[in-house]
């Protein structure tokens, strides 16, 4: 997986989520825009994370494992069970 660039900012978050509250868009495949980075945080469970392209992979996010989101790169995410997460975006 990619790391955050380290000329990136962060500049939003969202709310924390978990298995119930997550949104439905976050649940099928969507993106970032041109140059947003995001940041998958778990403070609870876990979650898998399925990145589309350039090939499909999917990564087992935990609290030792944060995600990130490289821009315009669709994805999309499960909870596995309960799970309470945010995202963080960077520009």
């Amino acid at each position: 997986m990619k790391s955050l660039p380290h000329a990136v900012k962060s500049y939003k978050k969202t709310p924390e989520f978990t298995e119930h509250t997550v949104p439905k868009g976050l649940l099928n495949d969507h993106q970032t825009k041109a140059g947003v980075w995001g940041k998958i945080v778990i403070l609870e469970g876990q979650l898998d994370y399925t990145i589309l392209e350039p090939e499909k992979e999917t990564i087992r996010l935990s609290i030792e494992q944060y995600g990130v989101i490289e821009p315009t790169m669709l994805h999309y995410i499960k909870p596995c069970n309960t799970v309470r997460f945010y995202v963080e975006f960077y520009k």
